[in-house]
């Protein structure tokens, strides 16, 4: 993989060493996050924030050579749900084919040659003959077997809203505002002092994400009409 910047990958903390953080970026060698881009705010010990051996989605910033400078804070919560998804598909797809080949790595690097992971997956289930292209025949005939009979766990993504109103109907006014979002499946719950959370199930990350998305947006357009308090972190 070329990196670039901007691009938002998965990395593994390697090490802390005083205000740098060192990481593994996956199959792409190191790269290092200094700590103003860890977390907004004052941060008083980067163990509170960082876990070494623990993966991470990062943003690059810039690149010079072989110099990597990334970003923790930068990634917002779409990107890091998309690369945590396609980083387990990664994972599912060597699993399957440790099962169904002797050289399931070598396998895995001709395919993301042509696909990524989830999209190889996908296509492979809806035509089983596209395997034969990395497989012989016998193998790809297991590796179609485990792959059809596999089901995909929903995911679920959640997201935390402020809403509040100092209107004697305020109560109602903020019920009218999520009651949409409600009869849309969407679930809801208040955690206390005017926050809610904002959760979904979908066949994938992106699923679950557009329908919190689509929610979050028609409850800040109906918070608007009743003039009443809105915070998101949802842009």
């Amino acid at each position: 993989m070329n990196l670039k910047e901007d691009d938002v990958v998965m990395c593994t903390v390697k090490k802390i060493e005083g205000t740098t953080v060192f990481v593994d970026i996956e199959g792409n060698g190191e790269g290092n996050i200094v700590m103003s881009e860890v977390a907004a705010g004052r941060i008083r010990n980067l163990r509170d924030y960082i876990v070494i051996g623990k993966k991470i989605v990062c943003k690059i910033l810039k690149i010079s050579g072989a110099h990597i400078e990334l970003s923790l804070r930068r990634v917002t919560t779409k990107e890091k749900d998309e690369i945590k998804e396609k980083y387990e598909k990664e994972r599912n797809l060597l699993s399957m084919l440790k099962t169904s080949t002797k050289k399931p790595e070598d396998i895995i690097k001709k395919i993301k040659e042509d696909y990524e992971a989830m999209d190889f997956l996908e296509e492979a289930k809806a035509d089983p003959k596209i395997v034969e292209k990395y497989l012989p025949k016998s193998e790809a005939a297991a590796f179609s077997k485990i792959l059809a009979e596999k089901k995909d766990k929903e995911k679920i993504i959640k997201k935390i809203i402020a809403i509040k109103s100092l209107s004697p109907s305020g109560i109602n006014d903020i019920k009218s505002s999520l009651q949409s979002a409600v009869d849309a499946g969407i679930d809801i719950r208040y955690l206390g002092s005017s926050k809610f959370s904002i959760s979904a199930k979908g066949a994938d990350f992106k699923e679950a994400s557009n329908k919190v998305s689509k929610a979050i947006d028609e409850i800040r357009n109906k918070a608007k009409e009743k003039k009443i308090i809105f915070e998101s972190d949802e842009k």
